[in-house]
């Protein structure tokens, strides 16, 4: 290849790369303050957490009532139980009174068990294949996700509100 090729492959490079940057920084210096704005206006859904709510609730599932599964700063979330199914996942805050949660099903499981699981040493048999699991969400005071997720068959009424999830990454 000849050094004249050479210059003119790499300057056509250099230009198109800085063309895209300089359209970057453009779209960016415009709406800048607007973004910090909206975000401080409204606390909009983060990061999600996933927690497996059938291990956080445990044998508190053979008992009927209302059973406290996790205190994360103001908010507390409990769930109903009734005849060994969940009937709803409640979450109060101290100040703020009942929050909203939302009802999300999905064929991923989202959240795992914690502790260090061998695969190898795992029958195919014992896993847990075709279920559908069921998500409680709420949005706390920094503005992440919580979600508690549950095997389809220890809800009492899974499909009844729930919504398809889909991941934000």
């Amino acid at each position: 290849m000849s050094p004249n090729r050479r210059l003119f492959t790499t300057s056509v490079a250099l230009l198109g790369i800085s063309a895209f940057v300089g359209a970057a920084g453009a779209a960016d210096k415009g709406q800048g303050k607007d973004k910090d704005k909206d975000k401080e206006k409204s606390k909009g859904k983060g990061k999600a957490n996933h927690k497996n709510g059938k291990q956080l609730l445990g044998e508190k599932l053979k008992k009927n009532g209302k059973h406290v599964l996790e205190k994360k700063g103001a908010s507390t979330a409990s769930v109903d139980v009734k005849d060994g199914k969940i009937t709803g996942v409640k979450v109060k805050h101290d100040k703020k009174g009942d929050v909203a949660v939302t009802k999300y099903k999905t064929k991923t499981k989202m959240a795992h068990v914690e502790g260090f699981q061998r695969a190898s040493y795992r029958l195919a048999q014992l896993e847990y294949l075709g279920v559908v699991y069921i998500g409680y969400a709420y949005i706390d005071d920094d503005g992440y996700e919580e979600i508690y997720w549950f095997p389809y068959d220890m809800i009492y009424d899974g499909d009844t509100g729930a919504i398809e999830y889909v991941p934000v990454y």
